[in-house]
C-alpha cells in the first residue's frame, strides 16, 4: 500500500503562535537598520564608479 505523506507545511501552520510587539518592533527596527547600512554602502560603493565616470566625461567635453 502506498505510504501515506504528512504535509510538513501544514504541521508547522498549525503551531504558529503570536509574537510579543516588543519583539515585533525589534525586529522591524532590526530590519529597518540593516537595510539603512544597504543603502549607504550602495550609495558609497557601487554608485562611486558611474559617478567618477560622468565627472570625467562631463569634464573632458568641457
Amino acid at each position: 500500500m502506498a505510504k501515506q505523506n504528512r504535509n510538513p507545511f501544514e504541521q508547522l501552520e498549525a503551531s504558529l503562535q503570536e509574537v510579543p510587539p516588543g519583539m515585533k518592533q525589534k525586529v522591524m527596527d532590526d530590519i529597518a537598520a540593516a537595510k539603512l547600512i544597504m543603502d549607504l554602502a550602495s550609495l558609497f560603493s557601487l554608485n562611486v564608479g558611474s559617478a567618477l565616470r560622468k565627472l570625467f566625461r562631463t569634464l573632458g567635453e568641457n
